[in-house]
C-alpha cells in the first residue's frame, strides 16, 4: 500500500489559460520515424498519422458492459445485457465493451484456454451471437475483450508442465516465451513485461500471429464483433498489436496500457508527462492504429477531486494534464473499470465525486467510457444520461477544442468548442459572469448535480459552427 499522502502546497500562480488550439496538438512522439504507410495529418500541427486506423469516427461513447462479478449473473450475463440493450442505445452509447467471451480457467474470462470455444460463464455461444446481433441492430458497435498476451494450457507435457494447448489452436511449449521458465517455454524472449499467472505467448512467431489474426477475423465474421479491447498490452510489443489490427480490420481498437503514475513520498507528482508519454509511445508502436485507456487522466482526476487540488487538471502549457492533452483522438477516458473498482477495488475513484468525474470526461476530448457499476446507480445514471445528451447535441467528439478557464483548489472550469462550458468543484462559477465567456453571448444551464454544472450557448444567433 502507498503511504498516506502528505499535504502538497498549491502552486503559487494559476497556470495560464490554454490558447484556442487547432483540432489536435502533435504528440511528442519518441518512437520510430513514420513508415511509408503514413500520410500527413490534417489534425492540428501536422503529426504523422496512419492512413487507416481503428480509432473509430471520433464520436464514439463506450459502455463497459460488465464488472468483475458479471460471470456469476443468474440466468447468464449475455441474457441480462440483451434485456437492457435498448436502454443503452437510447441513452446515447454507441459501443458496448463486452467481457472476454472464450472458454477460460477463471470464470471472469481473463485466463483464456480454448479460443474457439465461446461457451463461457457469461452464457452460451448462441446467446452471445443473439446479443451481438441485437447490439448491431440498435446501432451499437460490439467490442470484444481480446486477451492475446497469454493463454492457459489444457494438458501437461512428459515432465508434467502445463504447456500443451487444446482445441483448434493446438500449440505446445514452442508457442511460449522462454522467459516463462515455469511453463517450459521454448519460444523467443518476450517483447514486454512478463505475466506470471499464465503462459506468455511468443508473438514474434509468424505462425502464432497468423493464428491470432484468423481468430480475430472469425470473431468478426462468425460472431459479429467489430471492435477490440486489447488486454494487458504491456506484455508484448505494440508492433504486434498493429499487425492484429491490420489483419482483422476492426472499426474500433484500444489497448490497456496500465502503468503506475509518478509519485514522490506517496504523493502524486503534479507533472505526469513521463507517464502519459509512455502511453503515447505505445500507441506510436501500433503506428497510431490503436487508441489506449487514459490512465493518466484517471490518476490525476481522482487525486484532484479528493484532495481539493483541481489545479492538477491543467499542465504547464495550458492543456489537459492527462494523455488526452497530448493525443486526444487516441485517448479512451474513464474513471473506473472492473480492475480499479468493482469488487477488486485496486485503484477506486472516490465514490462521493463520481458526478464530477463524469462531468469532466463526458464534456472533454477523448473517447469516454462509462463503467457498468456507475450506470447501475439511479441518481448517477440520470447525470450520465444528461451529459450524454449534451455531448451528442453539441457534437463534442474526441478532437473537441478545449480552453481551460480556471484550475484551482476547488474550481475547474473549461469551454469546449466555444459552445459548452462546464465546471466542477464546490466554488461557484458561471460563464455568464466570467469575462472570458460572457461576451460570447448568453449561456443556458443545461444540467447540474453534486459539485458540477454544464452550460450551452444559446445567444447570439451567430453561434460557433459545430
Amino acid at each position: 500500500a502507498r503511504p498516506a499522502p502528505a499535504p502538497e502546497p498549491e502552486p503559487p500562480a494559476e497556470p495560464a489559460p490554454a490558447p484556442e488550439p487547432g483540432l489536435e496538438p502533435e504528440p511528442p512522439v519518441a518512437g520510430p520515424a513514420p513508415s511509408a504507410s503514413f500520410v500527413p495529418s490534417t489534425e492540428g500541427s501536422g503529426a504523422a498519422v496512419p492512413a487507416q486506423t481503428a480509432c473509430g469516427t471520433g464520436s464514439e461513447v463506450l459502455l463497459q458492459a460488465f464488472n468483475w462479478e458479471s460471470c456469476r449473473e443468474p440466468g447468464g450475463w449475455w441474457n441480462r445485457l440483451a434485456a437492457e440493450a435498448e436502454d443503452f442505445a437510447a441513452a446515447g452509447f454507441t459501443a458496448a465493451w463486452l467481457p472476454p467471451c472464450t472458454d477460460s480457467v477463471s470464470p471472469e474470462g481473463y485466463l483464456p484456454q480454448d479460443l474457439y470455444n465461446l461457451d463461457s460463464k457469461f452464457g452460451s455461444t448462441a446467446e452471445l451471437k443473439a446479443l451481438v446481433r441485437q447490439l448491431r441492430g440498435l446501432g451499437m458497435l460490439p467490442v470484444a475483450d481480446a486477451v492475446l498476451n497469454h493463454r492457459c494450457a489444457s494438458g501437461q507435457d512428459e515432465r508434467g508442465v502445463w504447456n500443451q494447448f487444446g482445441g483448434r489452436l493446438a500449440w505446445d511449449a514452442r508457442a511460449i516465451t522462454r522467459d516463462n521458465a515455469e511453463f517450459g517455454g521454448h519460444g523467443a524472449r518476450g517483447s514486454g513485461e512478463d505475466y506470471t499467472a499464465a503462459p506468455n505467448i511468443d508473438h514474434s512467431q509468424e505462425r502464432i500471429r497468423q493464428d491470432l489474426i484468423n481468430w480475430l477475423k472469425w470473431l468478426r465474421k462468425s460472431i459479429g464483433y467489430d471492435g477490440w479491447r486489447f488486454d494487458y498490452v504491456k506484455g508484448y510489443s505494440g508492433e504486434f498489436t498493429r499487425e492484429y489490427i491490420d489483419g482483422s480490420v476492426p472499426s474500433l481498437a484500444f489497448g490497456e496500457f496500465w502503468d503506475a503514475c509518478d509519485y514522490t513520498d506517496g504523493v502524486l507528482d503534479y507533472n505526469q508527462d513521463r507517464h502519459r508519454q509512455r502511453i503515447v509511445d505505445w500507441c506510436d508502436k501500433t503506428g497510431g492504429t490503436s487508441a489506449a485507456f487514459d490512465f493518466t487522466t484517471k490518476g490525476i482526476l481522482q487525486e484532484a477531486v479528493v484532495r481539493g487540488e483541481r489545479w492538477r487538471l491543467v499542465d504547464a502549457q495550458g492543456r489537459p494534464s492527462g494523455f488526452m492533452g497530448l493525443w486526444p483522438s487516441r485517448a479512451v477516458t474513464f474513471i473506473e473499470n472492473h480492475d480499479t473498482g468493482s469488487t477488486l477495488g485496486h485503484w477506486p475513484f472516490p465514490s462521493n465525486h463520481l458526478h464530477e468525474g463524469y462531468a469532466y470526461i463526458l464534456t472533454h476530448p477523448g473517447t469516454p467510457c462509462v463503467f457498468w457499476d456507475h450506470w447501475e446507480q439511479p441518481e448517477l445514471r440520470q447525470s450520465i444520461k444528461a451529459l450524454l445528451k449534451i455531448r451528442k447535441e453539441e457534437a463534442i467528439d474526441s478532437r473537441a477544442q478545449i480552453k481551460i478557464l480556471s484550475a484551482r483548489a476547488h474550481l475547474y472550469s473549461a469551454c469546449i468548442n466555444g459552445r459548452v462550458c462546464m465546471k466542477i468543484g464546490k466554488d461557484g462559477w458561471s460563464p455568464n459572469g466570467d469575462s472570458a465567456t460572457s461576451e460570447t453571448g448568453k449561456w443556458h444551464l443545461a444540467t447540474s448535480g453534486p459539485n458540477f454544472a454544464v452550460w450551452t450557448l444559446t445567444e447570439p444567433a451567430d453561434l460557433p459552427s459545430r
